[in-house]
Parts: structure tokens; sequence; C-alpha cells
């Protein structure tokens, strides 16, 4: 049984890493002694999540990048893996949700939520690439969403880039296959953070969430970060293309 050791000194990327599962990740690479570079847009977030993942582990730091804009996701990746000299492992977590019946979704909308979830996640990972094939090795977890494998209201448009990311994953897994970088992702269901707060404030919506849980209560940032560091591990060193539902039984239903 591998109690994580292999993950002391590798080089990670975590998009969206300065709240939330982001955030939570990256402790929790730091705290196995990976050196990790966490993105994202509110620099004053950033700084101060990276002051604590210092406290685990001293090669911490931080980049902006808008995950909408590919010069900036490919300034990310580059000064992420400068920062480290090199990079093992990147984690997509960045994403966003705008949630509207499908009758009032905009055009800004759509390109808003698909540009940064699916887009965002594919440019990232082909510059990863770049670094990853040619040392034959690299791990790339998505951080896709139950939503992927099952319809929700006011998600049209959230439904749809998630489940283009399983695919995704799916197709970066057999092309980069051959260099030995293994590409997986993890599907949460609804997380209890300070993100999820004011949208579990309608009961109604909160009753509903839980009645399609089996499991009867929401994931923490640490059931979803327990998925990524198997993926990451040497333990699942033979398994990609995959995704691993974190629902509490949401989709065996």
């Amino acid at each position: 049984m591998s109690d994580f050791s292999e993950l002391k000194d590798k080089k990670v990327l975590v998009t969206g890493g300065s709240k939330g599962i982001g955030k939570d990740i990256a402790l929790a690479f730091a705290k196995h002694g990976a050196s990790v570079v966490i993105s994202g847009r509110n620099e004053p977030v950033l700084s101060e999540t990276v002051q604590q993942l210092k406290l685990h582990h001293e090669n911490c730091f931080y980049v902006t990048a808008d995950m909408q804009k590919v010069a900036d996701i490919y300034a990310m990746v580059d000064h992420a893996a400068h920062t480290m000299g090199g990079l093992d492992i990147v984690v997509n977590n960045a994403g966003v949700n705008i949630p509207k019946p499908a009758t009032e979704v905009t055009e800004d909308d759509w390109d808003t939520i698909l540009d940064t979830n699916l887009k965002g996640s594919f440019f990232c990972s082909q510059r990863a690439g770049q670094y990853m094939i040619p040392q034959k090795q690299g791990k790339i977890i998505n951080i896709v969403s139950q939503m992927a494998f099952v319809g929700y209201v006011k998600r049209a448009a959230y439904c749809s880039s998630k489940g283009g990311a399983v695919q995704l994953t799916k197709a970066l897994a057999v092309e980069w296959a051959p260099y030995q970088v293994k590409v997986n992702a993890v599907a949460p269901t609804f997380i209890e953070t300070e993100l999820t707060a004011n949208m579990f404030a309608d009961d109604d919506f909160y009753q509903d969430v839980l009645h399609r849980i089996p499991l009867g209560k929401l994931a923490q940032p640490s059931d979803v970060t327990g998925a990524v560091i198997f993926l990451a591990s040497d333990m699942a060193n033979f398994i990609t293309g995959e995704t691993i539902k974190v629902d509490g039984g949401w989709t065996a239903i």
C-alpha cells in the first residue's frame, strides 16, 4: 500500500487553486512534499493561499491567469514549469457555472462556461503535453462533474462542458498513452464549500440534491482530493482515460 511518498518533489500545477476544491488539492500535494503552482485571477487570494501552502513545502508559488484566454494559459503552464524546473502533474480544476433555464442562456453565458471548463482544460493540457511527452511521463487530472453523466435543471451549458471534458480525457489518454502520459478525471457531486454556501441557502434546492445522493449528504473537498491524490500516485500508474465519480451514488441510480 502506498503512503504517497512518491509524490515528494513532484512538480504540480493546480488551476483554480486558490479556493474550494482546488485549494484543498493543492494543500494535499504540498503536505506530501510536492512543489505546487496554483493559478487563478484574484492575486490577493492566491497570495494568501500560497502562504498556507508554504507552511508545508517552501517551493509553492502562484501565477495569475484567465482560463478563457489561450495566451494566458500557455504563459501559465510555461511559468509553472520554469519556476519548478519541470512539470509532472497538472490538475485542471478551474471551472465556472451560470445556472439559468436553457431558454434564457445567452451566447456570452455559453461561451464563458464552455471556454473556461472545456477549452481552458484542453489548451492547458495541450501545453502541459509539450513538457510531458518528451520526458515520457506525466499525469493530467481533469476535475469534471457528475453532470457529465446526468442531466439537471438550469445546467444545459455546464452539462455540455463537463460531458465534453470527459470525452477530452479519453481522447488525450489514447493519443498520449505511447508516451506514458496518463490522463484521467474526477467527477464530483455537489461539494460543501464556501463557494456553494449561497446556492444551498435555497432549502428546496438543498433538499432536492440530498434526495438524489444515496449517501444522504454533500461531498467535502477532501473527498475529491482523495481521488486526485490516488490518480496522481503510483497506485494508479496503469489507469488512463478513466473518470472516477465521487458522487455518493447519484449516478448509480
